[in-house]
């Protein structure tokens, strides 16, 4: 049980079969309940780690403000996107008198349920979080809800539960970059991406291969990988560029990979953008610091920040209602530079 977050009001009344306002009752130890009841209630909350969740009676109670703590959950900290997301959060947060309580899931699912249950105790008014690439199971979001906590889901949305997200416009931003590298002359564009259990990743392959079908080219899977890192870039390119035929160009998922391929590239004796043209998406410090610079698209992570923070606090004071999804996108823009012709 450790693992999982608390249990609620309304899971202790459907076991027993009881109403949420008994269970509510009996746990105030109200003597408008009968003394053996509140001793079973009470023994079952126990039992099965029920903390009672302050922050959803404030929210309730007009008269009691919720503590001003915002609980935020990051995949890693090695992508600058996710950086200036933060950035983004705080920047917001801080303006309106909130203060952010900050953990890394590390791409663990198991990380993020304990990050999860540990908000919850330290009775934060709210999260905003980006999933773990492993998350497939969403138990651990949907019980924050059900205990009246307000979540916000940026770039990783997860689709297992009806809660706000604020995303980039991930489908245009890629079939806007791969229709770049085609005019500009490519014929055969790889693609790198992540899991295709994330919804980025999707939308990124479908922007892509739309791209590819509107110019009248063929989809070819034998020059797709999911492959979202620099290291794993330098590892799988070598394979791809010893083709017969090689691609002439690269979509890759973020900047880190589009540099692992472009460096891997050059090692093996191909110019770029002449032989190779290579475009990231993200449009961090390290596209400008590498040589060429990189073409990207620029994924604008502080606005989606000060997005995900605007429309948890208007859950959280009342603006938004907690039942309603809000969903806000953020355009990107395709930023031009060296690994383009």
């Amino acid at each position: 049980m450790a693992e999982h977050v608390p249990i609620t009001m309304k899971d202790i009344a459907r076991e027993l079969g009881i109403s949420v306002a008994t269970v509510s009752r009996a746990l105030k130890d109200s003597p408008r309940i009968s003394l053996e009841r509140r001793q079973l209630i009470q023994q079952y909350a126990r039992e099965h780690n029920f903390t009672p969740n302050l922050i959803a009676e404030s929210l309730r109670n007009s008269k009691v403000k919720p503590q001003k703590l915002i609980g935020v959950i990051v995949p890693n900290f090695v992508h600058y996107y996710f950086a200036s997301v933060l950035s983004g959060i705080e920047e917001e947060a801080t303006s309106q008198g909130y203060r952010l309580l900050v953990a890394t899931s590390q791409e663990n699912y198991e990380r993020e349920v304990r990050i999860c249950q540990s908000f919850y105790e330290n009775k934060v008014c709210g999260i905003i979080v980006s999933q773990a690439k492993d998350t497939q199971q969403y138990d651990h979001f949907q019980r924050l809800m059900d205990a009246g906590l307000p979540l916000v889901f940026y770039d990783r949305i997860c689709t297992g539960v009806n809660a706000s997200r604020v995303v980039v416009d991930d489908y245009m931003g890629a079939y806007n970059a791969v229709s770049y590298l085609i005019e500009n002359g490519c014929r055969r564009i790889a693609f790198y991406g992540s899991p295709m259990t994330l919804e980025i990743s999707k939308n990124r392959f479908n922007g892509y291969k739309d791209a590819l079908l509107k110019h009248g080219m063929a989809f070819d899977e034998h020059i797709m990988r999911i492959c979202d890192n620099r290291a794993d870039a330098e590892a799988v390119t070598p394979e791809i560029l010893k083709m017969d035929v090689p691609p002439d160009g690269f979509f890759a998922i973020n900047d880190d990979t589009a540099i692992g391929i472009m460096y891997t590239a050059k090692r093996m004796g191909f110019q770029v953008p002449d032989d190779i043209q290579i475009c990231g998406f993200t449009n961090g410090y390290r596209a400008i610091a590498c040589d060429p610079m990189l073409t990207t698209v620029e994924q604008r992570g502080v606005k989606v920040g000060e997005e995900a923070a605007d429309i948890l606090i208007g859950h959280v004071e009342g603006a938004i209602p907690l039942g309603r999804a809000v969903r806000r996108v953020v355009r990107t823009r395709l930023v031009i530079r060296g690994t383009t012709k």
